[in-house]
Order: structure tokens, then sequence, then C-alpha cells
């Protein structure tokens, strides 16, 4: 198969030529791993390439996504004998003993894994820039980042290395990369899909596992490959009266949707993403939705504070783990998650039980606000991406944070109000996704708009828990009236331009 044919195909199609017999499964994966050599190594996109493994690994012949390629997300889709690293040099030594259940019901869908894309350590930054890896790049503009935590993925299914790729979102890391990457991302309620075996429910439920695409269809089938429960899982959400795919087919009725940009931290918002969302809010009327400007009311500073003491838990016990299980020492963790880990052991735990307690007034503000509506429109991100290296964090700020660490100041800086400004910091680029995690509700970035220099905006639209089917219908309308499949033909120029 050549590789300008391959790129014209997304997984569903590719899916459908080698059951046909058209194409082997050898013959896509070939063609993967020829692009991945051309592009992988100034994108960096593939941390852990597995190529030889995937050309011999069999698969069902009538599965949904029979012999396609697809890359798994180096943080928690672990796969048997294979690292999964979490971006962290404290983590190389972790090489998984048993499949996750992403990547078990990923194997029986008929998916061939290729390997492994980059991510922040513990996943925890919205650029895709680890020491352990180094900085992942955007095909669209390689001094560029393509977000995070996801930003291998976004990279690699944005370059056509392979179709969709695997991610997972417990602040934004599967919208942010979409965003970034003019792909197509939705992340599901929390339960739709199983953290199992080792998690019941990932980053205390806010995180949850799917994958970027480049077609509405794609996310819709694999949505239908992973959902469902696994066994001890600590809830199970009613299943649809159809497949997802099957669904999305048909139309959504007419809709009411909330829209609203400005940012709930009171942060700057880029022209570029309001101009995304009110190009999208046109769109949706002239497709005869009732659009209005409308947004849920809650404390957006509160929920900066929850997101943020989530962080703090995380990571510390993260760390305690790579300690315990690995050997890890302090110097084997980037000096911000030495400096979030050391506010995690020291935030009191009524504290923490606290802020966890409070995403209960987030989920009701957002609720009265669907009892009027049925979705909100809003920007994915507040920001086009930052330049590589852009947010590194400032020499003077290293040095205060390497004296806070020798003093064990974490007390101190809980009592001192600094966090506040942390939480302000660390979300200011991407303010408008966490209200989807804490609440567990599915919420997905549209690729609807591009810049006068060729960047990709996304736009984020969020529904009720358990709404995928509705959120896939629209998405699906919004890819018919503007199709965005053509821009990466637009994008394979360039690449092919800039010697990539």
């Amino acid at each position: 198969m050549k590789q300008s044919e391959y790129l014209r195909y997304d997984a569903t199609a590719l899916a459908d030529l080698i059951r046909r017999g058209e194409v082997t499964s050898r013959e896509v994966c070939e063609a993967a791993i020829e692009r991945a050599t051309r592009v992988n190594d100034p994108l960096n996109a593939i941390c852990h390439p597995q190529f030889s493994e995937a050309l011999a690994q069999p698969f069902p012949e009538q599965s949904p996504f029979a012999g396609v390629p697809l890359l798994l997300k180096d943080l928690a889709q672990e796969q048997a004998g294979h690292p999964c690293t979490y971006g962290s040099r404290g983590l190389r030594a972790n090489v998984a003993t048993r499949d996750s259940e992403f990547v078990l019901r990923a194997r029986e869908g008929g998916l061939v894994f290729l390997g492994r894309t980059a991510t922040p350590e513990f996943g925890l930054k919205a650029v895709t820039e680890s020491t352990l890896w180094g900085p992942t790049r955007n095909p669209w503009n390689p001094d560029l980042t393509p977000g995070g935590s996801s930003g291998g993925s976004g990279a690699a299914v944005a370059a056509g290395i392979v179709p969709m790729a695997g991610a997972n979102d417990g602040g934004g890391s599967i919208r942010i990369p979409a965003a970034y990457n003019g792909l197509f991302g939705l992340k599901p309620s929390r339960g739709r899909i199983s953290a199992g075996p080792a998690v019941g429910e990932a980053w205390t439920g806010a995180s949850t596992d799917h994958v970027v695409s480049r077609t509405v269809r794609d996310s819709a089938a694999m949505l239908d490959v992973l959902s469902g429960p696994g066994s001890g899982d600590p809830f199970v959400i009613p299943a649809p009266e159809a497949p997802y795919a099957e669904l999305m087919q048909r139309a959504p009725g007419s809709l009411r949707i909330g829209v609203f940009t400005s940012s709930p931290y009171q942060t700057g918002v880029a022209p570029e993403c309001v101009a995304a969302v009110e190009e999208t809010a046109r769109i949706l009327e002239n497709l005869g939705h009732h659009v209005d400007y409308a947004r849920p009311e809650f404390d957006g500073m509160a929920l900066a504070r929850c997101y943020l003491g989530l962080y703090f838990g995380e990571v510390s016990a993260l760390m305690d783990r790579a300690r315990a299980q690995f050997g890890a020492s302090d110097a084997d963790f980037e000096l911000d998650t030495r400096l979030i880990g050391m506010l995690g052991r020291t935030m009191p735990l009524p504290d923490y039980v606290r802020r966890r307690q409070q995403w209960n007034e987030f989920a009701r503000a957002l609720g009265a606000f669907f009892s009027g509506y049925d979705l909100y429109l809003c920007p994915t991100t507040g920001q086009l991406p930052a330049r590589i290296g852009e947010l590194d964090t400032p020499m003077h700020l290293k040095l205060a944070a390497r004296v806070m660490l020798s003093l064990k100041a974490g007390a101190l800086v809980h009592r001192s109000g600094q966090v506040d400004q942390m939480a302000l910091e660390s979300l200011a680029r991407t303010p408008f996704t966490q209200l989807a995690n804490l609440t567990g509700t599915p919420a997905m970035s549209v690729p609807m708009h591009w810049t006068a220099s060729g960047l990709p905006v996304g736009v984020q639209l969020g529904a009720p828990h358990g709404g995928e089917v509705v959120l896939l219908q629209l998405a699906a309308q919004l890819e018919e009236a503007n199709p965005w499949f053509g821009h990466y033909e637009r994008l394979e120029s360039a690449i092919g331009a800039s010697g990539l």
C-alpha cells in the first residue's frame, strides 16, 4: 500500500479494505511504519516503537478494526511485557505484567499495536516536553507544542502515522491535543470505559481513556470497542440502545445550546479561540439548533483549587510508588513534579477531602445548566499552542522551588495563598476543560476553525453524564457541514515542503 493511499483513509475505511481482501493488514502496517520512519524523528511523537511485533500480531479477522495500526499512550494504557513510563525517569523500569482493559479491548477490536506515544511526566502538563523523552512537536508548525498530555498521540495522528491513537483525559488531555492538532477528541463520561484491572476510577474518577482521531466515525466505533464495565468496576452506566457507530448517523433533532467564551478563571482568551466558537455557533443555528449566550454558574477559582488538589494527591502517590517499586530517587523526577509531590504530602487530609467533596457543587451547577440547555459550547483552549520551551519554568522560579524543597516548606506554601497563583498559572492557557473532568460529564473538541496562518482551533461541546450519543450525532452534523478531513491534505503538502 502506497503511503499516499494510506493517508487518504480513516481507520474504519482501512478495516473495510482489509476485511474485503483489497489490502492486507501487513501492507497497512508497513505503510504506517514507513510514515513513522519519515516523520517521527523531527516530531518525536513515538517514544517506544514496536514495529516488528506489530507486523506479526494476530487479530480477529471480522473485528471492527481488523488489522488497523494503533499507537498507545505511554500513560496507563499498559501492555503486558512492554514499558509504561508515564513520561518519567522514575518509572523507566515499569514493565507491565498484564494488559489494561483498554489494551485488551483494543486487541479484541482488531487493532495492531505499533508502539507508544510520548507524554509529559505523569501527564501533568498541557505540553509534551518531558525530560525523559524531550519535546514533541506539532505537525502544523514544529516550533509549537502539540499540547498534552496526549501530545504524542495528537502529533502522530495529525501527521498521518496512524488514523487514531490512544489517549486519556484527566483535565483536558484528549481535548487539548485534539484542538491543537486539528483532530476530533471525545472525553467519555465517568465510568463509560473501564480503567481496570489495576484501577477502579483513574484520578479519583476525573480521568478516562479513549482516542484522538481524524473522523467522528472512528471515535464512535472505538467507543463501541472500549465501552462497558470491567469485572469489579465501581458502577455501571447503561449502554446505549444501539452501537454508537450506528446512532451517530441519526440526526440529533433541534438542540438548545448555551454558548460562552470567557474563561471561568477570568484569564485571557485568544481572539482566534473566540472566533472559532462564534463561527461554530452560526453553523449550529443554520443547522436548526437554538443557540443562546449562557454558561454554568460556578466558582471558577474554587474549581481551579479543587483540580490542583487532585494533582497534589495523585502526584505524591505516584512518586511514592516509583520509589517503593523501582527505587526511584528525587533526581529521577522533574523539579515541578517534585514540588507538586511535596505539596501533596503536606496538604492536610481534611483539606483534600473537602476539595473532593466540593466536586459535587460543580456537578450540581452543571446539572442546573442542563435543565435549560442540552449542550454547552465554548473554546477548547484559551490560547493557541505555545512555542516549544515557552512554558518552561523560569530560572528564578526554579531557584524558589529548590529552596522550598530544601526547606520542606510545603505547609508554608499552603498557608501562604501561593497555591491559588499556581492554579491560575498552570491552567490559564487551558481553562475550559477541567469542568467536565471534575463532574464526570462527556465533552468533545471538534476542529471547526483554522487561523490565517493555518493553525487548527478546536471548539468544545459538553453534555450531561451519559450524553455521548448526542455529542457524536452533533459532531457528525458539524463534520458534514464544515468538513475538516481535507485540511490534512494541506498539512501533508506543508510537511513535504518543510522536509519532515
